[in-house]
């Protein structure tokens, strides 16, 4: 007997409710969103039949409350509601609070969750089934003193985790004994603040590890699939950036191997549902893998899954939540060619990642590749929510293909206004270690080192030099900013601050019919000057550059200049310095959006330049902002206040020179 389910509430924002939603219309099934006042009017909300708003934009008073995310469901009338990933997706409570009003949870029983949650009953679970785990001691309440006393008999490096929770958060790799005392402590103190649980265990750390994960599927008659393997090994600071399927590693028996053991490790407890069980395997020693936990929810990465298997995993959730049987076994299930997946964050790679923020302002897409997206062009981006902003997905006959699409749907992605990690994206994808498939999860920390943010080429500077020209009404020549000239050529020059390097271009301009013809130069920055023949003729925020016979179209807007080659803020600068230079010296700045939870300045004392005057919080990191000179420090902002990038928070007034 199955379970009726013709409404669903997604208990989820951005690209994920997104997505789910569009499989739920794609089957004939009614939508419900949820919002915060943040997210008003975002796609998700938009693309649903009924929205409900939770509450203000702190996701502890909207997206996290139980209470009010049942109220909303209570409220529409839905026969279930899907989770997502994140927020709400992997909490027991909220399962069962879901059963107890006689809603279905597209999701594992709660007992699952729990046992899945807590990584020293999930290693004792898998552990009965005989799934391999990573040498280590994990029971509940251990203390230091034991963890210390069993480190040399696991092997160093170890790798202290936390119980409850993941995300990095609280662990440690220690390679000396006499470093593990004071890594405990600090361990401790971070998983207590971040999970609530300060629950420790100790595993021996695999050397060159690979992080591959096991798609899994598992309906309420028993039966137990998995789709193949994803390989997540390109994260930095265990986030993950760059996924694909399936993992260059693995060969058909390992990968047998490995997919029956993520589904026993589903059947040790009980598991229904999609879920994603995640393996460490050493890359000098392939055929030998270790469990490392269980995540009871959708992954991020479910696309390239999607994308080589030909399956839907949000409508194959939907209809093991109603109780249907898997219309496949096993030995129906094959991968076809090669998927990856590369997430767009709204952070500034050359700024240290840096979390970013702005309002969007053109935004284009590839049509070639399948994007999963929660922003539209006018999105504002703030620092309330995960810095992801969408997915761009790809798939290719074989590996060498999908890394060369992958590289060219960012090359075709127009992003303008937030600082993206587009461009860094695409130098990892260059990185002959990464071309090659040879891949730990410490090569994205190796290859950042490297890492600069790019030079705007010439034809970059040309099109945000003259595409911010007022060129007028064709039929009226004085309405024109050129000028006019009678028989001459009109001289125009701009200075453009691009990643602090300045830059002068230099033209002599004709124009007709909205069409530029001009002879230009471009020096500064740290290349050589650079002359050519350009003409250029624009739509809208497009600028089609000709340059010695090739023609590229260019995004430009308020100040961005967008092509294939990148994406950069090109600031126009006054001819002459004047007092307003000197004074804008004195500006500290935030630079990133988030919240004031500190200002240990006094308004109208003098301070030295380092003192601290003002913190900002952004994605669960403090960033303390000093004073940049000695003076009078005046400060604009308080705790709690939201605060913009580049928004000036407080002023140092110099001494007047005696």
């Amino acid at each position: 007997m199955t379970t009726r389910i013709r409404k669903v509430l997604v208990a989820n924002r951005g690209e994920i409710a997104v997505r789910v939603i569009d499989t739920l219309t794609a089957m004939g099934v009614e939508s419900v969103a949820v919002y915060s006042d943040a997210d008003v009017d975002a796609p998700h909300v938009k693309a649903a039949g009924e929205a409900v708003r939770l509450g203000p934009a702190a996701a502890a008073q909207s997206y996290l409350d139980i209470d009010k995310v049942i109220a909303a469901a209570v409220a529409t009338g839905p026969d279930a509601v899907h989770p997502g990933y994140g927020f709400l997706s992997e909490n027991q409570t909220f399962a069962a609070a879901l059963a107890d009003a006689g809603i279905v949870f597209i999701g594992p029983p709660a007992q699952s969750i729990a046992t899945m949650g807590d990584k020293i009953t999930a290693r004792a679970a898998v552990t009965e089934r005989g799934v391999p785990v990573v040498p280590g001691l994990s029971r509940p309440g251990l203390t230091d003193d034991e963890l210390i006393e069993a480190a040399p008999g696991i092997g160093f490096p170890v790798l202290i985790k936390p119980s409850a929770g993941g995300g990095g958060k609280g662990m440690h790799r220690v390679d000396d004994a006499a470093d593990l005392a004071d890594a405990l402590v600090t361990a401790r103190r971070e998983a207590g603040a971040a999970f609530g649980d300060d629950s420790l265990f100790l595993e021996h750390f695999v050397l060159t590890p690979r992080h591959i994960e096991v798609q899994v599927l598992a309906d309420t008659h028993g039966n137990v699939v998995h789709l193949g393997e994803r390989e997540c090994s390109l994260q930095r600071r265990h986030q993950k950036v760059i996924e694909e399927a399936p993992s260059a590693l693995l060969d058909e028996a390992t990968r047998a191997r490995i997919g029956e053991a993520a589904c026993d490790a589903a059947r040790s407890v009980g598991y229904t549902g999609a879920g994603t069980v995640e393996f460490i395997v050493s890359a000098r020693d392939p055929e030998n893998f270790y469990f490392m936990e269980m995540n009871t929810r959708l992954q991020v990465e479910h696309p390239v899954t999607e994308l080589v298997t030909g399956l839907d995993l949000v409508e194959q959730q939907v209809r093991i939540a109603r109780g249907e049987v898997l219309s496949f076994t096993q030995d129906d299930v094959t991968m076809t060619g090669h998927a990856m997946e590369a997430r767009v964050y709204a952070e500034d790679p050359a700024n240290g990642f840096l979390p970013t923020g702005g309002r969007i302002g053109d935004l284009a897409w590839p049509r070639f590749a399948r994007i999963d997206s929660g922003v539209v062009a006018g999105s504002v981006i703030g620092s309330d929510y995960d810095p992801m902003l969408a997915k761009v997905i790809v798939h290719g006959a074989d590996r060498g293909e999908a890394v060369d699409r992958l590289d060219e749907a960012l090359a075709q992605t127009r992003l303008t206004g937030v600082v993206t990690n587009v461009d860094f994206c695409r130098h990892v994808l260059a990185h002959e270690a990464v071309r090659s498939g040879d891949l730990d999860t410490e090569l994205l920390d190796r290859i950042v080192v490297d890492y600069d943010a790019p030079t705007p080429p010439p034809e970059a500077l040309v099109a945000a030099s003259l595409g911010a020209l007022d060129l007028g009404d064709p039929d009226d020549l004085w309405s024109s900013a050129l000028g006019f000239r009678v028989g001459a050529p009109s001289p125009y020059v701009s200075r453009l601050s691009v990643d602090g390097r300045t830059h002068v271009v230099s033209s002599l301009l004709s124009a007709a019919s909205g069409v530029v013809d001009a002879e230009v130069t471009v020096s500064g920055g740290d290349d050589e000057s650079w002359t050519g023949h350009v003409i250029m003729a624009r739509s809208g925020d497009t600028v089609h550059l000709t340059v010695d016979g090739i023609r590229r179209a260019w995004t430009v807007r308020d100040h961005w200049v967008a092509g294939d080659a990148g994406t950069w803020q090109a600031h126009p600068l006054r001819a002459l310095a004047d007092a307003d230079d000197a004074d804008a010296a004195g500006d500290v700045t935030s630079p990133m959006p988030g919240t004031v939870v500190a200002v240990p300045g006094i308004d109208g004392a003098t301070v030295t330049a380092g003192d601290p005057l003002v913190v900002v919080e952004a994605m669960k990191m403090e960033h303390t902002l000093r004073a940049p000179i000695d003076g009078a420090a005046s400060i604009t902002v308080a705790v709690g206040d939201k605060v913009a990038a580049a928004q000036v928070l407080a002023h140092i007034a110099a001494p007047p020179i005696p």
